[in-house]
């Protein structure tokens, strides 16, 4: 996800997304911990996003 769709999502939306995301991640780790994920740098995209839709959502709240 980028930026500029981020930015464009509502503050509560924003919030949600987020919360989905991280119980997305929490699932990935898991399933990686048991047996390996065909493609391991899903983890780390779920976890850049995360990242951004915090930074967004400070910026935001910041205003």
């Amino acid at each position: 996800m980028k930026s500029a769709e981020i930015k464009d999502i509502s503050i509560k939306d924003l919030q949600e997304r987020i919360e989905t995301e991280k119980a997305q991640l929490a699932k990935l780790k898991v399933q990686h911990a048991v047996s390996p994920v065909e493609n391991p740098s899903i983890i780390k995209k779920n976890r850049r996003d995360i990242a951004r839709m915090l930074t967004i959502l400070r910026q935001k709240n910041a205003k």
